[in-house]
């Protein structure tokens, strides 16, 4: 007698979340190019079409992993934040906790950049970067109102602080720099951030 092959299941206790997990293994292991709805069906034991109850193709796929990280990354922020904190040392906690997350989850960071440039980002994608990328620009905007950092654009001050941040995490991914060093010099560079390299 020929032994039909078994059929997967269509139906799964939480396949959404179950999805987003294989599909964040996948990107740490091998990358973006390996992602597939259809291999991510497999690894969780689903049929191939169960995924697109939840994700329409890669691109919603790769929407929800940016969404989720933005949603981590906002959390370990928020975590982090002690308003009643001078500025340099609540600055200096917001760094330590943004490269924590960017040694932990470079490639879902690197995506995470990858899908807030991209014009078909979503709206809800869109407000997440506000409420995370944003909150180092309000935490600047306060001190400036203070009188602790120099006035301007909030936004300007914001982008040289998540350059100078999203630079060591490009290191610690890189190889240049290890992530014990880079964690270790955090207060350094948050310092000369605040205070400049000119001599004092």
């Amino acid at each position: 007698m020929v032994r039909m092959p078994e059929s997967r299941p269509y139906h799964h206790g939480d396949l959404r979340a179950a999805l987003l997990a294989a599909a964040e293994r996948t990107l740490r292991d091998k990358g973006v190019g390996a992602l597939s709805l259809r291999e991510l069906a497999r690894e969780v034991g689903v049929s191939h079409a169960a995924p697109g109850r939840h994700f329409k193709d890669k691109q919603a796929l790769l929407n929800a992993l940016a969404l989720a990280g933005y949603e981590r990354l906002g959390r370990a922020l928020s975590s982090a934040d002690d308003p009643a904190l001078p500025l340099e040392p609540r600055l200096t906690a917001l760094a330590r906790a943004y490269l924590g997350f960017a040694v932990d989850n470079a490639e879902l960071l690197e995506l995470m950049y990858a899908r807030k440039h991209d014009p078909d980002a979503s709206a809800q994608l869109a407000s997440a970067v506000e409420h995370t990328i944003g909150s180092l620009e309000r935490v600047l905007a306060d001190a400036q109102r203070r009188g602790e950092v120099i006035g301007g654009d909030p936004e300007e001050l914001n982008l040289v602080t998540g350059a100078a941040l999203q630079g060591m995490a490009a290191f610690i991914a890189g190889g240049w720099l290890t992530s014990e060093a880079a964690l270790a010099g955090v207060e350094r560079l948050v310092h000369h951030l605040l205070h400049g390299l000119k001599p004092r």
